[in-house]
């Protein structure tokens, strides 16, 4: 069960903290995050040279991502297929820590969530649905 539940809460807790960071800023950080997850099997060399193509195209999307959340998005997501490959062929992202692209593959897509959700900041989800100051409704 925490093998389910700590990357779900590690996932939240990277909203939290991201959330923190004002716009456009948070957009640009999180786009060079998912940028950096594409390097993140590079040292293990499981997939040979595949590896070198995802980094390649989570490069690109990372790029994207500078403009856009759901580009972001998209690279989480394709960041936990990657993890799930890595995971069936016994590859971790940790090598000391054989669940951990499985972690991540449970963690990502709480990212990816948010982003596709335009990566707002927690305060900004409270808001959502109340009216304005002023406003009736």
């Amino acid at each position: 069960m925490i093998e389910i539940v700590a990357p779900i809460l590690i996932g939240l807790l990277y909203v939290l903290l991201n959330s923190l960071i004002p716009e456009p800023h948070r957009r640009r950080f999180n786009a060079v995050m998912v940028g950096g997850a594409g390097a993140a099997y590079l040292s293990g060399g499981a997939l040979g040279p595949w590896e070198l193509v995802f980094c390649a195209v989570l490069t690109y999307v990372a790029f994207r991502g500078l403009d856009s959340w759901t580009f972001i998005g998209i690279g989480w997501l394709l960041h936990t297929g990657w993890d799930v490959v890595h995971h069936l062929k016994g590859q971790p992202i940790l090598p000391f820590a054989h669940g951990s692209s499985f972690g991540c593959a449970i963690c990502d897509p709480v990212i990816a969530i948010w982003c596709f959700g335009g990566g707002r900041s927690v305060r900004a989800w409270r808001r959502v649905g109340k009216p304005r100051p002023g406003v009736p409704g």
